[in-house]
């Protein structure tokens, strides 16, 4: 049987390798390993997003006890480490021996006696000190301190402190370190989310509404993967944060009209937008990624929508032949850095850069730019972001406005649920933050075309 430990390094030294996003790395390699239990299947989940979301502290104090600076180790033997002292200081009910002597055993696999000897006599120091391990002090660099404390880039976190206070960087550092809920909404197409949250009670932990969301719930720890829930095979939900879901109240389509989902990806918005119009229209789906959109539409298969069409189009070109000027609502959910959703995807912290943000700005500018032609006189253009990044906010809807005259921001409050608090919509901007909203981190504008429907 897979020992979660070998998977987890095996996940680890692909993800250094960059061949891939930590999600569809660990999805690969799990499937590859049919055989592997329920416990070892969760153990090794936990690892590898533990070692992730913790990996520059745990450098440091690999730094700290090792004469061996971390740029001259073996990446895999880096690894090791990082998994074994993960679960000294995070994992209570692994035991501390444990943790030392299945590292030491991993080191084994592929490694000669010193370095063995290196892993073993290294995480034992870590026992031996883990109460007083030793962390840059608060001054006079505060931003180095949080970046080794709460494990985020230093450039991320001088860029926040730039921006906020203290107090709301470290909240916000805090907040994206936490382990999220799943959230799902309703189909509403199929169930109510009343009768869905109590077909879901005996299959999860915990359960409860969403404050803002109307179709939305967050449950905790279920009791199987969430593909093999009978709600979820008959098509009841999609997993899709709270944030996600106000971005689609913004748009509030109706049934009967013609919308185009510029960058679908796996449809969770397309989904959404659907129920709204009651099936009833046509939504048009692009993608450059054509295995994207044979999943997208397996997955509209699977919830019973049927007004969806799928297009492969990259929207670095300008769509001149394609229904020009007759849309009445584009949603273009533009790649971004998705530095908002940290928490749940804690390798974005470490892919990124301060450099990444201009280019993500231009061909966000860049995509909206090319999809103006295909509205209808007073249509309505929504642009969405996971990302609270001013680059890819603010900006962005500064550059389009003033390149596109016609276009004005348009004020949606009206469509969206009295659960909303002013802070989360305001000045026609959606921005959402998980320290502060207990969401994913999302920005949202409707820019609206002159003229009339």
């Amino acid at each position: 049987m897979p020992d979660a430990r070998q998977t987890a390094l095996q996940i680890l030294n692909t993800l250094d390798q960059k061949k891939g996003t930590l999600d569809h790395v660990l999805e690969n390699l799990l499937d590859q390993k049919e055989s592997i239990s329920k416990k070892e299947r969760s153990l090794t989940h936990s690892l590898v997003f533990g070692v992730t979301r913790w990996r520059n502290k745990l450098d440091w104090i690999i730094s700290h006890y090792s004469k061996t600076p971390l740029r001259k180790m073996d990446p895999a033997v880096l690894n090791i480490l990082r998994i074994g002292i993960f679960q000294i200081l995070y994992m209570d009910r692994i035991p501390d021996s444990a943790a030392v002597n299945t590292s030491v055993e991993l080191g084994k696999l592929s490694n000669p006696p010193w370095v063995t000897k290196f892993i073993n006599g290294l995480l034992r120091n870590v026992v031996r000190h883990q109460s007083d391990i030793p962390l840059p002090s608060m001054e006079p660099d505060f931003a180095k301190f949080l970046s080794i404390s709460c494990s985020f880039p230093l450039w991320l976190v001088e860029k926040w402190l730039a921006r906020y206070t203290r107090e709301e960087t470290a909240a916000m550092c805090s907040a994206a370190n936490e382990i999220p809920p799943i959230t799902i909404r309703t189909n509403t197409l199929k169930i109510t989310r009343e009768k869905l949250e109590k077909a879901l009670e005996p299959d999860v932990k915990t359960i409860e509404p969403t404050r803002c969301s109307p179709l939305g719930l967050r449950l905790t720890a279920p009791k199987a993967p969430i593909s093999q829930l009978e709600s979820f095979q008959n098509g009841w939900f999609q997993v899709q944060d709270e944030a996600a879901q106000i971005v689609s109240m913004l748009i509030a389509p109706e049934p009967g009209q013609k919308i185009l989902d510029a960058c679908a990806g796996l449809g969770g918005k397309t989904a959404h937008l659907a129920q709204m119009m009651n099936n009833q229209g046509q939504i048009i789906t692009l993608d450059n990624n054509r295995q994207k959109l044979q999943k997208l539409k397996h997955e509209m298969n699977r919830l019973g929508v049927h007004i969806v069409k799928t297009c492969v189009f990259d929207l670095h070109h300008r769509p001149e032949n394609l229904l020009s000027g007759q849309f009445d609502h584009v949603l273009l959910d533009a790649p971004c850095s998705g530095l908002g959703v940290i928490r749940r995807n804690p390798d974005i912290k470490w892919k990124e850069s301060k450099k990444d943000l201009e280019g993500y700005r231009q061909r966000q500018i860049l995509f909206l730019s090319n999809l103006v032609d295909l509205l209808k006189p007073g249509g309505r253009l929504t642009f969405a972001v996971c990302s609270t990044e001013i680059e890819e906010t603010d900006q962005v809807v500064e550059s389009f406005l003033n390149h596109h005259p016609d276009f004005q921001l348009e004020d949606r409050q009206e469509e969206l649920p009295c659960t909303m608090t002013p802070v989360i919509y305001h000045d026609s901007r959606l921005t959402t933050c998980p320290h502060r909203d207990s969401m994913d981190g999302f920005f949202s504008v409707c820019f609206r075309k002159s003229g009339k429907l």
